[in-house]
């Protein structure tokens, strides 16, 4: 009788030690949620701030860098940027929507196919061509910049629309999370259901497969149309032309003519405007497509 009432004390204590443990602030983790959020915010409202700002007031403005100046120039700025060097900025924000656009649908389909082929058929050298796209995820992007426009020199496509989408829509990184959703998430007993029904391959992969993988091809497509959005390095190389220049691109353009220019040239409140109006389409994309890109980063990452 003893016993059982010491181990309810006991029982009792580790219950009230529990709660008591529950109960306290995590001031840590607080402190520390803080602080990655002012460190990832502050350059976000710094630039909010700083496109509100004439081009004097960036640097002699009466209330400091961090806050609104007492001349609001938002919309001026804005106007300016519609009628600089003949509005080519709204020329580069269409060109970075086509290569995001265009660049990411024609990534996703390249690697729903793959991935899917790669998860679903038997065919000879699966593994070895499977290797060959996870060897070239350690691959940087940049080390393949020139020898890409090599390729490009030689087929006569530098300059060109092409000598970035082409590049665009090949995504090691989409074919490898395709392949593991299709074989994490995709049944191979509901694939040889329908091809008993008698349904073909095509029918079956989009009547039945696809609408399954939409968290993964969602996810695909998203993270494309970024890598597409933020692409700089290449088409700095590739194009010339400034009509076809992409947003990252032309505003590096203009921060080098204001760097170096004369007074007339110092666009730095131009520059500031046109770099918080080209984030707001990826900040829309990633608010409408979040949870189908959440869902999709989780598939396949606990196996059952």
């Amino acid at each position: 009788m003893d016993w059982v009432i010491d181990m309810s004390a006991i029982e009792h204590s580790g219950k009230h030690a529990g709660s008591h443990i529950r109960g306290n602030p995590r001031v840590f983790t607080y402190v520390v949620l803080i602080v990655c959020c002012c460190y990832f915010l502050l350059p976000v409202w710094w630039l909010v701030v700083a496109s509100t700002k004439t081009n004097g007031g960036l640097f002699n403005g009466s209330h400091g860098s961090m806050w609104f100046d007492s001349t609001m120039a938002f919309w001026d700025n804005i106007k300016q940027l519609g009628t600089y060097q003949d509005g080519v900025y709204w020329r580069w924000i269409a060109n970075s929507l086509l290569y995001a656009l265009v660049g990411g649908f024609g990534a996703t389909t390249v690697s729903v196919m793959a991935g899917y082929g790669f998860a679903k058929y038997r065919f000879r050298g699966k593994k070895t061509y499977f290797n060959i796209i996870l060897g070239a995820l350690m691959i940087p992007a940049t080390a393949l910049v020139i020898p890409t426009f090599l390729l490009m020199s030689d087929i006569n496509m530098t300059d060109t629309y092409w000598a970035v989408l082409l590049p665009l829509m090949l995504n090691p990184f989409g074919v490898y999370l395709m392949r593991i959703y299709c074989s994490e998430s995709l049944p191979d007993e509901m694939i040889e259901a329908a091809r008993v029904d008698g349904s073909g391959e095509f029918r079956t992969f989009f009547q039945v497969s696809l609408p399954i993988m939409t968290p993964a091809i969602t996810t695909v497509f998203l993270l494309s149309i970024v890598g597409a959005w933020n692409n700089f390095f290449l088409p700095s190389v590739v194009l010339t032309n400034p009509n076809l220049f992409p947003i990252t691109v032309g505003l590096s353009q203009w921060q080098t003519r204001s760097t170096a220019g004369s007074a007339s040239e110092q666009i730095w409140n131009l520059l500031t405007s046109g770099s918080l109006i080209s984030v707001i389409p990826m900040v829309l994309a990633f608010i409408f497509l979040q949870r189908y890109w959440v869902g999709g980063l989780a598939a396949g990452s606990v196996k059952a």
